[in-house]
């Protein structure tokens, strides 16, 4: 039936040769129209995402730099109020010690007297109005004890002592029981607050 499917006038094959061998040639890949458009969009991706990355991590960033603000705001709103405890401490001592009751022990305590005959001097005509009288230490003296409320704020206060000839005014060495004022203990500053635990 081979014989019959051939055309006459065609030489037969020889049914033995063997088919030359192709020799393997590397094959150079170019590319197409196709993808050399799709090139410009993977470029546009990358450049995309990195960029998307990057606002993240500056969000990132600027969220940990506010963290940071806000725990030295509370560090320094801390500080602000122990100042303002130790400022209110500190004038009330100031006004304790310019109390009058405290003056007037403390002239009391250097020697002074009160006198009880007042004398005035008339600048325009230098004339002496009243009749002066030296004061004695009998004549009084000038914390008005009888006249005023007793400062019980004033109980550990030291009283100045005279000082001798030649010497300095000095403190006198009384032992002083703890006010209600000197047993608060002075403010040593704001706590550290606790760092931030991060994950």
């Amino acid at each position: 039936m081979s014989a019959l499917a051939q055309p006459l006038g065609a030489p037969a094959a020889p049914a033995s040769a063997p088919e030359p061998r192709r020799r393997l040639r590397p094959v150079e890949v170019t590319p197409s129209r196709e993808q050399r458009r799709r090139r410009p969009r993977a470029l546009a991706a990358t450049i995309a995402v990195s960029g998307v990355f990057a606002i993240l991590l500056a969000q990132l960033m600027l969220s940990i730099q506010l963290s940071e603000g806000a725990y030295r705001i509370t560090a320094a709103e801390g500080q602000l109020v122990e100042l303002s405890r130790s400022s209110q401490v500190l004038s009330e001592n100031l006004a304790r010690l310019e109390s009058p009751q405290n003056l007037a022990a403390q002239a009391e305590s250097l020697g002074m007297v009160v006198n009880s005959s007042s004398a005035y001097l008339r600048l325009a005509d230098a004339a002496v109005l009243g009749t002066p009288v030296a004061a004695s230490a009998q004549s009084g003296v000038l914390d008005g004890r009888a006249s005023t409320v007793g400062n019980v704020l004033l109980v550990d206060v030291p009283l100045v002592v005279p000082a001798a000839a030649g010497e300095a005014l000095g403190v006198a060495p009384t032992p002083s029981s703890p006010g209600p004022l000197a047993s608060a203990e002075e403010p040593t500053g704001p706590e550290p607050l606790p760092a931030p635990i991060t994950q």
